[in-house]
């Protein structure tokens, strides 16, 4: 992905990436992904008043909102706008942070060229952009502590390539599925499931030696929290298996309290799911069997607040696997609005051209 690297690294130089990156459907071209009102206003304006050129700009309005979505949409109008080389286009890059009301895109062309893709435009900034705001907070609250993608699960499969994309761009470069890495030339990566235990009689150990079976090449890291006790088996497994477990992975449910605390004082603390108490307890007695080397990992229900407040206090995790926060979509949410006409100000009231000197001029083929 080297055209990638190029776009994010080297903010200054408009090297965008292309319809092949995004593998745009070419349906797009025929309207069926845009809003039918823009169809209508496309022919009207095409029959009855041809031949003028308006400025349409892209804003959306929450502070300090990481922008992506900006090249996919830039290959949008490279491949499905009429007479692409006549548009002027200013753009920011993705992976910048923008203020509220701050502009992101603008394009200024015959309406009946490119009009018609204001909607879909619209809605791939607001998805990418909402992704990318959500992992710019995690990785913020991470501190440098290492992430992974589990978003696959938490939204219709076709979200998958272009939410890893905009993960991608806001830091978090591991992901769950192939199609999360497809944009970025990333695969997915996998552990051992609750279900192979399961499949196993609830049997770790026996899970844990035929995944390494299978895998011989890979350290396993287990699910640990089948019996809802993560500190005694993550101390059998080790006892088990020795140096073959790379890591285990507490992912105890927020409507359980570990067994390690059934004879503990927990009157200080809220016990439930995978508590900072639990961790702290985990390191520690891996550490006493001789598994120092053993990686942490947690997941469930983890989000920037959280990761804030465990990284501040230095909870010894290893990698977070945060899933729902990272692709809530009501995050950004961007508006088109012509503020142009022929080269005078024309805007719907409230509204206006918004002046930039952050936009960059991008030259469409």
């Amino acid at each position: 992905m080297e055209e990638l690297e190029i776009t994010l690294k080297e903010q200054g130089k408009i090297k965008r990436l292309t319809d092949k990156t995004f593998r745009l459907d070419p349906r797009i071209g025929e309207g069926y992904y845009s809003a039918n009102y823009f169809l209508k206003s496309r022919h009207i304006v095409t029959k009855c008043v041809p031949g003028h050129t308006v400025t349409c700009q892209w804003f959306q309005r929450t502070e300090d909102a990481m922008v992506c979505g900006i090249d996919e949409s830039i290959a949008i109008l490279q491949k499905f706008a009429a007479n692409p080389s006549s548009l002027k286009v200013y753009a920011l890059n993705d992976g910048d942070i923008v203020k509220a009301g701050e502009p992101v895109l603008k394009v200024t062309g015959k309406y009946e060229d490119f009009g018609f893709l204001e909607s879909l435009i619209d809605a791939v900034l607001a998805r990418r952009s909402s992704v990318a705001t959500n992992v710019h907070r995690v990785v913020k609250a991470l501190r440098g502590s290492d992430a992974f993608s589990m978003a696959d699960r938490q939204d219709d499969y076709l979200t998958q390539p272009g939410d890893g994309y905009a993960t991608y761009v806001a830091g978090i470069k591991k992901f769950s599925t192939d199609a999360q890495g497809a944009w970025v030339g990333k695969k997915g990566m996998g552990t051992m499931p609750h279900a192979l235990i399961q499949i196993c009689g609830g049997d770790i150990v026996k899970a844990a030696k035929i995944y390494h079976e299978t895998y011989p090449s890979e350290k396993v890291t287990a699910l640990i929290d089948y019996h809802n006790n993560v500190v005694r088996d993550s101390v059998m497994l080790y006892k088990a298996i020795g140096d073959e477990l790379g890591a285990v992975r507490a992912d105890t449910s927020k409507a359980l309290i570990d067994h390690w605390f059934d004879d503990k004082d927990t009157s200080g603390f809220d016990p439930h799911g995978v508590c900072k108490e639990l961790i702290f307890a985990l390191r520690e007695e891996l550490d006493k069997a001789g598994g120092n080397k053993v990686r942490i990992i947690v997941s469930s229900g983890f989000d920037e607040t959280k990761i804030e407040e465990w990284t501040r206090l230095g909870v010894p995790v290893d990698t977070y696997g945060v899933g729902t926060r990272l692709v809530r979509n009501d995050t950004v949410g961007f508006t088109g609005d012509l503020v142009n006409l022929d080269g005078t100000p024309e805007a719907k009231e409230g509204r206006r051209e918004i002046p930039s000197d952050r936009l960059q001029e991008v030259v469409l083929r």
